[in-house]
């Protein structure tokens, strides 16, 4: 198949490795010509453990590129996959500009004639409803009578986590596939073709509100464990022991992960979903107490850490933070723990230095460059190199991840937030 897929951030760019590398051709959309020059130069647009050797194959075998602006490319095309960025407005609903935006750009590509509907599938985390009271009346204003022969709309949520997200594309937890009244669609057939997981095709809506049920979930269970972990500690109880109880119990307690008190949870998606869930159960007069208690929970705990870490070390104090995007083994610092740890270490008035090899600041774009100069403006003085971090003469290192591991730190007083409940 001929595929479209519109964002080439994080989602976009590895659906775009993934897919070509299955045999398919493959042309990304976006607006960002930085993205573009990399896709068309053979490299990943972001940073993620195998895709540039994916994306780099698939460009030398001629079946990858990409454009910054549409004009013809969807004439040939059998499907369309929407990846564009849904991130949190003002009041914590999701900002709908660029779903609008591409919706009517592809709307008014689409020509009459065609002998097969473009699929038309929507990855974007959005609003149960979007797809037939936003999208949907987009394309019928743009095509009229010709919209249902012209476009077949879809729906398919991803399960991708970062720094996993080629293993996670090709072994997901689930496929789910969301049309008008449940249909079956070959088109998203034939792209998971091959993928071995339980698939769901659903109506649109069922679809839409999935992602919104798994991260507000995952984000009750970390904000649930830090909750107990706290209250361990101030009691002078293991949590260790405790989480190893808790987790033991996999008939009733379901599984070990997100479980464990430690880090606070971020990135792109728990806290937006969570945000985007909190506006939605407000607007519908719905009553969702412990959701609306995540984000403040989630917030509560990153102080704690900040005030259990720095406990006792003098107002000046020179402090190495190692891990500043919100996972190992990607450069993503939307909403990152860490980065709110290195802001509080330079308001609290320690010297800060950060080591986090994945962080380059010429390549930052979109969201995430919007976030790290926003929280960080000082970022590009602050990052050092290995050698600087193995040889600093630091009060206290706080490592936020395994990235530790790869430093040879001697001597060094570290403290890992991870054990910090």
């Amino acid at each position: 198949m001929k595929i479209a897929i519109f964002g080439l951030g994080y989602v976009g760019s590895t659906a775009a490795g993934c897919i070509a590398s299955q045999g398919h051709t493959v042309v990304g959309i976006d607006v960002s010509e930085a993205k573009v020059e990399a896709l068309n130069s053979g490299r990943a647009p972001v940073y993620e453990p195998g895709l540039d050797d994916m994306i780099a194959e698939a460009r030398e075998a001629g079946r990858i590129s990409a454009v910054a602006e549409l004009t013809d490319e969807l004439d040939d095309c059998d499907l369309a996959i929407v990846c564009v960025g849904t991130p949190s407005g003002v009041d914590g609903a999701h900002d709908m500009r660029f779903i609008v935006q591409v919706t009517k750009n592809i709307a008014a590509a689409l020509k009459p004639g065609r002998a097969k509907p473009l699929t038309l599938a929507y990855r974007s985390t959005m609003r149960p409803g979007t797809c037939e009271n936003i999208i949907w009346p987009i394309i019928e204003d743009a095509l009229g009578d010709t919209a249902s022969d012209l476009v077949e709309l879809v729906y398919n949520p991803e399960f991708l986590r970062e720094a996993s997200a080629i293993a996670d594309y090709f072994a997901p937890p689930k496929i789910v596939i969301g049309t008008l009244g449940g249909k079956s669609s070959p088109n998203m057939h034939a792209l998971h073709e091959g993928i071995e997981a339980p698939v769901f095709e659903v109506g649109l809506r069922e679809a839409e509100i999935t992602k919104f049920v798994d991260n507000s979930w995952h984000a009750v269970k970390v904000a649930f464990a830090n909750e107990i972990g706290r209250v361990c500690q101030n009691l002078d109880i293991s949590a260790r022991d405790v989480h190893a109880i808790f987790k033991s119990d996999t008939k009733l307690n379901l599984s070990a992960y997100y479980t464990r008190p430690g880090g606070a949870f971020g990135g792109s998606c728990l806290p937006k979903d969570v945000r985007a869930l909190q506006y939605i159960a407000a607007d519908t007069g719905s009553a969702t107490h412990l959701v609306d208690s995540l984000i403040r929970s989630n917030e509560a705990h990153k102080h704690h850490q900040f005030l259990k870490a720095t406990a006792g070390l003098p107002r000046g104090a020179k402090v190495l933070l190692v891990g500043l995007a919100f996972k190992m083994e990607t450069d993503d610092m939307r909403e990152s723990p860490a980065v709110d740890m290195a802001r509080k270490l330079l308001e609290g008035g320690f010297q800060l230095d950060v080591y986090d090899p994945q962080i380059d600041p010429e390549n930052l774009v979109g969201q995430n460059l919007g976030y790290a100069t926003a929280w960080l403006p000082r970022i590009d003085d602050l990052l050092v190199t290995k050698e600087t971090a193995e040889s600093g003469d630091y009060a206290l290192v706080i490592a936020t991840n395994r990235l530790i591991d790869t430093l040879s730190l001697d001597g060094a007083n570290v403290v890992d937030v991870s054990a910090i409940p």
